[in-house]
Formats: C-alpha cells, sequence, structure tokens
C-alpha cells in the first residue's frame, strides 16, 4: 500500500470547517453543482446512500400503516393564499411559473402565452394535499388518512450549499387527516420517533426530540416537533419535523366529515418530512480529515475487494482468487439484504485505489496479494480505524465475521458521535454574558469552532429571542424530557419550568 497522505483532505475540520465540508463532497464523489445555480447533480455514491436512507424509512412509513401517492409538482397560486401565514412564510423562497411556451425573437428566447393563474412550483404540499383530501373525505369511515408521498421540491435560496440547503433538494413528506387532536398528536409523535429511529439506527447520528418555539415553528402548524443532532463545528443540524396543524388547514382546504353524530366536522391534520440535508449531517457527524465515512447499514456498498498485483505475469493467479472471494462474500446478507461487495479490478496503482475508497468512506476495504493467497488469507481495513491499522484474518473466517465487524462498525459511529454531543453539551451557563462568551469565537480566524448545545432555563418569549440572534444563537427547541423545577430565564431572568437547547445552527 503506498504512503498514506499527511490529511487526504485538505483543508482540515480545525483550518477550515466549511472549505473542509466541501472538499468531502468533492473526494467522496457524491454531487457537483448543476449549471441550475443552487441546484445539485448527486452522483452514484451520494445517490446510494439517499435510496438506502428512503429504503429504511420507506419500510417504517409503511410498516405504521401509511401509503404512498404522488401530487403535482405545480400549485395554484390561489392555493397557497387560503392560509395566511402558510403563504407568508413561504411567500419569499418561491418560483413561480407565470408562461406556458417560448418564441424566439431577434435570436432569443422571450416567455410568451402568460397563464390565467400563476403556478408555484411546490416548496412543500399542505395546500395541494389539502385540496385532494377535501374530495377523498367525505365521514369519519374515511379516516384516518395515512398518506406519504416521495418528491423533490424548490425553495429559492439565495446562499446555496449542496445537501445542506439548495434551491432544489429531495424529500418524503407524510400528510395525514384524523378526527380529532388527540389522534392526530400521536401521528406527530409517531413520525418524530420514525425520524430518531432512523437517524440513531442507520445514520448513526444521536439526535435530541423537542418542540419548536413559536418563532421556529412551521408556517401555519399549531405545532412543531422535531429532532436536533450536533456536527463536529458543535453547530446544530435540524434533521427532521413533525406537525400538529389542528384544523387550520382543514379550514382552509375544506376537508370535513360527517362525525358519528351526522354533524359535519373539519378534519385535524399532520405533516412531516425529512430530506436529502440528512446526507449532509452525515458527512459533518461522522466524517474525518481523510474523507467520509457511512455506517455500513446506509453504506451503498459494504466492502471493496483489492487485488493487490505486484507483478503482471500474477495478475491472473490473483484475479481467480479474489473472484472466488467475491462471489462467496456476495452470497452473505448484512440487516436483512444483501452483502453489496464491489470487485475493484481497474488498472490503478494499489494505494491511488485504496485511498479512493477511503475518502469515499467505505466500510471495509479487504487487500489480497500473492502472498496472502498462499495462506488463504485477507488483509482487511475498516474506516473506522486508522488508515494503517489492519487485521489478517483467515479466507473462511471472514466469511463467518464480517457482519458481526459491520455491526461493530456501525456502534462505533453511533458511540463516538454520542460521546462528542455529551461532550460539547453544557447545562453549566447560568447568565446572559456566559451565555454570550460561551458562543463567542476566541479564535477570529476560526470562528466557526466554538460553543456547542447550552440547555438552559428558557421563557419563551419574541424579546428573548431577539436577544439572542443578536450573537447568531436560536432555540433549537424545547426538549420533550423536562424535569419541571422552576427557574430563572437564562436570557431575562424571569422564572420559567422549561429548559431549552441554545445553538447556532445550519
Amino acid at each position: 500500500m503506498a504512503k498514506a497522505p499527511k490529511n487526504a483532505i485538505s483543508p482540515t475540520r480545525e483550518e477550515d470547517y466549511p472549505e473542509w465540508y466541501q472538499q468531502v463532497i468533492k473526494a467522496a464523489d457524491l454531487a457537483e453543482n448543476s449549471a441550475a445555480r443552487g441546484c445539485m447533480v448527486i452522483k452514484p455514491w451520494g445517490w446510494g446512500i439517499w435510496e438506502n436512507i428512503q429504503k429504511a424509512l420507506d419500510k417504517k412509513i409503511k410498516d405504521t400503516g401509511h401509503e404512498n401517492a404522488y401530487f403535482p409538482l405545480f400549485i395554484p397560486l390561489s392555493f397557497l393564499e387560503r392560509e395566511a401565514k402558510h403563504v407568508e412564510g413561504f411567500a419569499k423562497e418561491c418560483a413561480v411559473v407565470t408562461h406556458h411556451r417560448l418564441e424566439a425573437e431577434e435570436g432569443k428566447l422571450i416567455p410568451k402565452g402568460e397563464l390565467e393563474e400563476p403556478l408555484v412550483v411546490r416548496p412543500t404540499s399542505e395546500t395541494i394535499i389539502g385540496d385532494a383530501f377535501s374530495r377523498w373525505v367525505q365521514s369519519y369511515r374515511d379516516l384516518p388518512l395515512l398518506i406519504n408521498q416521495w418528491a423533490n421540491v424548490v425553495r429559492w435560496e439565495m446562499r446555496p450549499r449542496m445537501f445542506l440547503r439548495t434551491a432544489e433538494f429531495l424529500w418524503q413528506e407524510g400528510h395525514t387527516a384524523h378526527v380529532g387532536e388527540n389522534e392526530a398528536r400521536e401521528e406527530v409523535d409517531l413520525a418524530l420517533e420514525m425520524y430518531r429511529e432512523l437517524l440513531e439506527d442507520f445514520l448513526a447520528v444521536p439526535v435530541i426530540k423537542g418542540e419548536k418555539t413559536e418563532a421556529e415553528r412551521f408556517p401555519g402548524a399549531v405545532s412543531t416537533l422535531c429532532i436536533e443532532a450536533m456536527m463536529q463545528d458543535r453547530k446544530a443540524l435540524q434533521a427532521g419535523t413533525s406537525h400538529y396543524m389542528g384544523t387550520n388547514f382543514a379550514e382552509a382546504c375544506g376537508i370535513r366529515y360527517l362525525d358519528e353524530s351526522g354533524a359535519l366536522e373539519h378534519a385535524h391534520t399532520t405533516s412531516w418530512g425529512v430530506s436529502t440535508r440528512l446526507i449532509g449531517g452525515l458527512i459533518m457527524v461522522h466524517s474525518d480529515d481523510d474523507g467520509l465515512r457511512v455506517p455500513p447499514k446506509i453504506s451503498p456498498k459494504h466492502a471493496v475487494i483489492l487485488p493487490v498485483i505486484p507483478k503482471e505475469e500474477l495478475r491472473g493467479e490473483v484475479l481467480e482468487y479474489t473472484s472466488k472471494l467475491h462471489k462467496e462474500l456476495k452470497e452473505l446478507s448484512y440487516n436483512g439484504s444483501d452483502l453489496i461487495v464491489q470487485h475493484d479490478t481497474r488498472d490503478l496503482r494499489g494505494g491511488e485505489k485504496s485511498w479512493q475508497w477511503i475518502k469515499k468512506g467505505i466500510p471495509l476495504r479487504i487487500e489480497v496479494g500473492p502472498r496472502d493467497i498462499e495462506s488463504d488469507s485477507v488483509v482487511l481495513f475498516r474506516r473506522d480505524k486508522a488508515s494503517k491499522d489492519k487485521l489478517v484474518l483467515k479466507r473462511e473466517e471472514l466469511s463467518k465475521k464480517l457482519p458481526a465487524i459491520l455491526d461493530e462498525i456501525q456502534a462505533n459511529y453511533f458511540k463516538q458521535a454520542k460521546a462528542y454531543k455529551k461532550e460539547n453539551t453544557t447545562s453549566d451557563i447560568v447568565d446572559l454574558e456566559q451565555l454570550k462568551e460561551y458562543f463567542t469565537p476566541k479564535n477570529k480566524k476560526k470562528p466557526e469552532i466554538h460553543g456547542g448545545f447550552v440547555l438552559a432555563p428558557y421563557d419563551e418569549n419574541k424579546k428573548s429571542e431577539e436577544i439572542l440572534n443578536e450573537f447568531k444563537v436560536t432555540v433549537r427547541c424545547i426538549p420533550l424530557e423536562q424535569d419541571g423545577k422552576s427557574e430563572k430565564c437564562i436570557v431575562t431572568g424571569a422564572e420559567t419550568n422549561k429548559k431549552a437547547i441554545l445553538a447556532k445552527a445550519y
């Protein structure tokens, strides 16, 4: 194996965290910017991660009784106007179609054929799905209505960053209708728990479950629950949200049903979603200065076999052995599915090939050369260990141990991320001055490397949030688990029995 570079990714996390993030994406060949500003091309390795996230979550969604459907990309402008808070919340981010054809004039294409009503390119689907629900729901017997869709959305982003904030991104959005508030709120809790399981059990990302303040609430919702995760620059990332809409959208869209007594009632609705920003979170939680690290449960491939061919005359012997090994390993299973193994026979130098896979974050690399063949052994490298750490296993042992080793890697990633979050979460900040100091960079050249999560007493009001915004801190959530103890708000000093997670965020 070729001598390892000092750092495969430059700059390092400590030197320039935002640029490190971009370089990890490039080195792992996850995605690239497209010709359309603010949009991205998701390349096969990045798409493979999204497919596995989608597969895991889609199973949870269907196992809980929801069904997939699809709704239009275009939403009549009048639909958004039905719910005042909703349209106000999304108005600045909307892309709008106003014409239906192009005509050539003096060598240029000019929009012609103005639409009678402009169409908004889907920023979210509450109103267009609400319109469908108003036809589908007539009686209490039609409820609950449990629908999910996998789709793309457009929110015009002025400061794009791949996977975190792009003008177009992919997501799932669940939309449900219920006979009453209790049932709807149970749905909101169910969706949030699905997201927690997805993040912690599959992406190996520890999260905090909580409720958003009124200022951070989804436009038009009665309440918004969320999961928040800590990145390696100690900023928060909102990783998923679940909203109780009350009857706001039912009243706006006309979703009504006859109850058992024959009275006409408005349904209680919910919506909930996660998006491709989970891949951005995955990068920032697990990656290191050698590149991406992908938890095995969502990795596009679990292992790669790297033939080591020191002399051309040995090529046939080595490839014959590694081909048989490849066939054997493909018959194994991991996490309820086939084990995915790549046999990399490309004509590249061994060190270059190996480092490409390290930067992609593949969980296991398996090297086999002539000496290994003599002893019927392989050399195993784990991505959760240092790049030079290796384990020599007999070929027979490899087949027996591979699934268990992948489980160890999955568990290690979660353990490391959980320890990092705990280490950088404090409840020792007692007043506003200490809070400001905690979030003020000590090194002006590295302003992104400071702070963390502060758990503190918090009295929710507009003035408190304005004060926090002065030093770019937000209330990430009011954790669902509270001790109920009455204390003084860290911002205003008012008595409160609630604690909040305060942090800088993406």
